[in-house]
């Protein structure tokens, strides 16, 4: 691992300072289990000259509840989330993405903010330097897309972005999209759905080099509303998923009022099915509904060789969601 600085912020004005004085060049460091491995594999063309710990920060790890809604720090780890009765009671789907995401030890270190600005995963992106040398793989600057003509099990069915086939690994990310979140950075307040970038280079957010996440903020849920997250990867704990979605549905008279729906791991931004969703508006909800938005959701994949079983998975996937609302 090559040597660098390191600074113990003590408050947002002082984390952003030091990002400002190596722009491009300093990385923020929470939990770090995203940002460890990239570390120690060597996989960005730049190695960072500086680590800016925000853990040393007070004050950016809670959970409150106001008239407003739900306010959650940037700090406040995993566990937290998906050990919180008022998350599991109000906002299930996302104490459902909580607790599927990584293992126990690794939810005790991992934060909020930093499931969802993790970089796309890729095993071209993030091959060990090493490992016989950097793969410069089209995100990184190269001319293309490894992973379409090489091994593409896991990647994108909905097509590229950039040329790049990689898929945004969050699992906090499809229910926060459907939760409705606003995030609150140092410098802004930005809508969930337009947080997510898979064009801003090697970033998946469209943060920029000197902005930090100091809260994420979910509105007040309505009467008549549930929500819920399903997963599938390799194994039940630890993997990043193959296919996960979260599903948000209203009802009113035992009709369906207001739906969202968003699949995450089969594109390089979490997708948002509106066609599966408004496959449902008006209807009951029922299985032969939840089969037609899942139906939907998929009409558009445009899967590659390996990686079409994906479809299935993703479409059976939606219909199993959205009869968990029920």
């Amino acid at each position: 691992m090559r040597s660098f600085e390191h600074i113990d912020a003590r408050s947002v004005e002082e984390a952003v300072s030091a990002l400002q004085r190596y722009p491009g060049r300093a990385r923020l460091i929470a939990g770090g289990t995203d940002l460890l491995g990239g570390l120690k594999d060597a996989i960005w063309p730049q190695e960072p000259e500086m680590i800016v710990n925000l853990k040393t920060i007070s004050g950016m790890r809670y959970l409150k509840e106001d008239a407003d809604g739900l306010k959650i720090g940037a700090l406040t780890t995993l566990s937290e989330i998906a050990e919180s009765s008022l998350i599991r009671d109000k906002y299930t789907a996302l104490q459902q993405a909580a607790q599927r995401t990584a293992s126990p030890l690794l939810r005790n270190l991992g934060t909020v903010a930093g499931n969802i600005c993790q970089e796309n995963r890729c095993w071209y992106y993030r091959y060990p330097k090493k490992m016989g040398g950097r793969i410069d793989c089209v995100r990184k600057g190269g001319q293309k897309c490894l992973a379409v003509s090489g091994d593409h099990r896991y990647h994108s069915i909905f097509g590229a972005v950039n040329k790049c086939i990689a898929v945004n690994p969050s699992d906090m990310a499809p229910a926060l999209v459907v939760l409705e979140a606003k995030i609150k950075t140092s410098k802004r307040l930005i809508a969930i759905e337009e947080f997510f970038s898979a064009k801003n280079g090697m970033k998946s957010t469209i943060l920029e080099d000197d902005e930090i996440i100091i809260e994420i903020q979910l509105p007040q849920i309505g009467a008549g509303m549930k929500s819920t997250f399903k997963k599938i990867a390799l194994r039940k704990t630890i993997d990043f998923a193959v296919v996960n979605c979260a599903v948000a549905l209203t009802t009113a008279s035992q009709k369906i009022s207001s739906a969202k729906i968003c699949l995450n791991a089969v594109y390089s931004n979490p997708y948002r099915s509106l066609g599966g969703q408004d496959v449902l508006l008006g209807k009951a909800l029922d299985d032969q509904n939840a089969e037609a938005a899942g139906a939907v959701a998929v009409l558009k994949a445009k899967p590659l060789k390996q990686n079409k079983y994906k479809v299935q998975m993703a479409k059976t996937l939606v219909r199993d969601t959205v009869m968990s609302c029920s």
